[in-house]
Parts: structure tokens; C-alpha cells; sequence
């Protein structure tokens, strides 16, 4: 029997890290997925257009999907393949096209054309994309994981289009080629943080800040107008435990191995959600350890468990109302975390306008190839440089990541 069978028609809009994602059902199963839109407001008013449902407590059943797309969406592999979906209104073809597309897994793709033949018709890449942009539950059916030949990006019909799309698939590990050379230097991902025009994920005003820049230093004009496309976007903090917790597991591992490792911290939690702090810290040294947590690491968590415990990790409320240098200090006291990380929150987090890491390496090495310098700056060096881009050295950091990807002559 269905877990649905008893269970009234509705919707439920949640949080993900990447942002509000709705779900609808019904008896027979999962009506329709929301990815995050332009605003939370506009994601829930897409859903309720969706549905045709009202808001309602979920059941179980969709707490455990919710949980299990929260966890696909921090980089987890997750299996959707046995979650029912109510297929009942639409045509053969394209039930076939979207069960097909359920047998494509995370971390990998298959062509418009290659799925045509999976679904058992042949030559029907031109339907099968049809299919694919009215996808009503992406994630589920992993419309994301479909690409056009040559593995070019193709179409995505989500807010963000193909940013979306390629963010997406970084998660899983997919990276989707890039027409600029790519450079293998530690840096943030211009597929992950692209955003689109007017995105509204930012507190201050990209244009603005892009024209203060280029009129303020002409060479950095220059790398603006090569990369006109790109702009940071921040993630969604939902608290700094969070998002700490997950940057110590992270740290000097692959994308893949820490969500793997990550995955298992989560397993030992609630809802197979990450531990609250009094929980992680009654939880054994053996069974962290057993989720593949370094000895380091572990006594790290545990540290940053008592600190948010005993207040020195403010609330999310209190972060927003203090300044870049009082959330580096107050942050910074954390057992294994260092001001870079910090600094990593503060710019793709929090979004603030006026951060300088000249600690990165991708900083200098950009700077470096950009103004034609025979080494990297000193982190001193490049602070007193970048005392020209005040009030919006985050945004000028973000293009000397860019500068990293692109040919240059000097």
C-alpha cells in the first residue's frame, strides 16, 4: 500500500541550501516540485499555482522527502528512484521519457537523444526535451542530469536556466564544459555562484558596485568588461552552526569524499539531519569517528558545539547586525576555523560587499596574471592595492577568481 493512500491532498515549501524548494501530493504520490524562484514569495506562489492544493502539515511521508532533497542539495547523493509520483493525467510517451530519466543517476548524464533511446523511442530527442521542460517534479525526475550533445548544457526551465542547471550538477560532481580554459587553482566555482540578472541574492547593488570599480581602477575595468555574464550570488545561511559545521568537514578533502563524510555526520542526527549542538556533543567519539571524521575534526565540531552552546556563535539574527571584523573575531575563536573560512562566509553567505581574503591564493594568483606581476603579492601588498577598491573588495575579489579563467595578454 502506498504511504499516500490515506493521505489528503496539500503543499508544504521548506528550506534547502540552496533555497525554498515546494513539494505538493496527494493520495497517489508527489504532485509537483518547486526549485527556489526569484524570491521565496514567488516560490511559494508557484507551487500553489502548481497544486492547486493549500498549505498543509505535511505527513511523514513528505517530511522524508523533504529531508532527503535537503540532503541532496548539500552535495549527498540521494536515491529518489522509489518516491511515488502521481503520473495518472499524463501521456505514455512521457511517463515512459520520465521513468527513463529516474534510471539516471547522481553524478552522471545522458543526452536528449540518449534518453529518447532509454525511453524506447528512438529519434525523439525533439519530444523528449519537450518532456523534460514540463517537468513537474525536478529532482525527482533528474531533468537536470539531461544535456545536449557534445555535453553542452541545453535548456533548463527553472529559475536561473542553465546557471541552475550546472549548479546542480556541481553538487553531484558534474562539471559541464566551460568555453573558457579551465584552471585547477583553489577557488570558487564561477558554474556553483553565476547568477542571473537581477537575482536579488545579493544586499547591495552588483551594477553599481561594477561601475564604482571600473571607474576607480582600469585595468580592473577591463576584466569586468571580459566577463560580463558572472556575478557572485550567496547561498542561504540558515544558521552559522550550520554552515560551519559543514565547512570543517569539508576542509582539505575532495567535493565528493566530504559529502560523503558529511552525509554520515547527518545520519546520527534527527531526520538524518545534521546533530543539533547538545545532541552532537552527546554523541561517542566512536560513532564520529566510525562517520569518517579525523581526530581533528572531530574535536573541532565538538568545540563548535560548546561555542554556539555558550553563545560565542551568535544567531543568525545577531550576525547580520555586526560588523565583517566582530563575526571574524567572535568566529575565528572556533577550533578550526580560520579567518579565510570565515571570510568565505561572510562574502558567499552573507553577501557583504567589502571583504578582501589576501589570504587566497586565487586572489593573488589572479591578481598576479591580471596586472602583469612576476609573483603573487604578499597578503600586505595586496591589502594596501586593494584599499582602491573599498566599499566593494568582495566584488573585486570575485573578478580576480575570474581572471583565473580566462586567457590574458598583459
Amino acid at each position: 500500500m502506498s504511504p499516500f493512500s490515506q493521505t489528503p491532498s496539500g503543499c508544504y515549501v521548506f528550506d534547502t541550501a540552496i533555497g525554498p524548494v515546494g513539494i505538493s501530493w496527494n493520495h497517489r504520490g508527489v504532485t509537483a516540485i518547486q526549485l527556489p524562484d526569484k524570491t521565496p514569495a514567488e516560490t511559494l506562489e508557484r507551487i500553489l499555482e502548481k497544486s492547486r492544493a493549500t498549505l498543509s502539515d505535511p505527513p511523514a511521508a513528505i517530511r522524508k522527502i523533504a529531508a532527503r532533497i535537503q540532503r541532496s542539495l548539500e552535495g549527498v547523493k540521494v536515491d529518489f528512484h522509489s518516491i511515488p509520483l502521481d503520473m495518472e493525467s499524463m501521456t505514455p510517451f512521457d511517463r515512459r521519457v520520465y521513468d527513463a530519466a529516474r534510471r539516471i543517476g547522481p553524478g552522471k548524464t545522458a543526452t536528449y537523444g540518449e534518453l529518447a533511446a532509454l525511453a524506447g523511442s528512438p529519434g525523439a530527442a525533439r519530444a523528449v526535451g519537450a518532456a523534460m521542460g514540463k517537468n513537474p517534479f525536478p529532482l525527482l525526475i533528474p531533468c537536470h542530469r539531461v544535456v545536449a550533445a557534445g555535453n553542452k548544457p541545453g535548456g533548463f526551465s527553472a529559475y536561473g536556466g542553465q546557471q541552475t542547471k550546472a549548479r546542480l550538477l556541481a553538487l553531484e560532481g558534474v562539471d559541464l564544459p566551460c568555453p573558457s580554459p579551465a584552471n585547477k587553482s583553489k577557488r570558487p566555482s564561477a558554474a556553483k555562484a553565476r547568477a542571473v540578472p537581477g537575482d536579488g541574492g545579493l544586499p547591495f547593488d552588483w551594477d553599481a558596485a561594477v561601475a564604482i570599480l571600473s571607474s576607480k581602477d582600469r585595468r580592473l575595468a577591463r576584466l569586468i568588461e571580459r566577463c560580463p555574464a558572472v556575478r557572485l550570488e550567496t547561498l542561504a545561511l540558515r544558521n552559522p552552526y550550520d554552515s560551519l559545521a559543514k565547512a570543517i568537514v569539508y576542509q582539505q578533502l575532495n567535493g565528493r569524499a566530504a559529502a560523503t563524510i558529511f552525509g554520515r555526520v547527518c545520519a546520527l542526527g534527527k531526520r538524518r539531519r545534521l546533530p543539533r549542538p547538545r545532541a552532537l556533543l552527546e554523541i561517542s567519539d566512536e560513532k564520529l569517528r566510525g562517520a569518517g571524521l579525523s581526530r581533528a575534526k572531530l574535536a573541532a565540531l565538538r568545540d563548535l558545539a560548546a561555542k554556539t552552546l555558550d553563545g560565542t556563535v551568535p544567531s543568525h539574527a545577531r550576525l547580520l547586525g555586526m560588523s565583517d571584523e566582530e563575526i571574524v573575531e567572535r568566529l575565528s575563536a572556533i577550533r578550526g576555523i580560520g579567518r579565510w573560512t570565515v571570510q568565505m562566509m561572510l562574502m558567499f553567505r552573507l553577501g557583504r560587499p567589502d571583504v578582501l581574503p589576501v589570504d587566497d591564493y586565487g586572489v593573488r594568483k589572479g591578481f598576479e596574471r591580471w596586472y602583469g606581476l612576476d609573483s603573487p603579492p604578499t597578503p600586505k601588498e595586496l591589502a594596501a592595492f586593494g584599499e582602491r577598491w573599498k566599499p566593494f573588495r568582495s566584488v573585486a575579489s570575485w573578478y580576480m577568481w575570474r581572471a583565473l579563467e580566462l586567457p590574458v595578454s598583459v
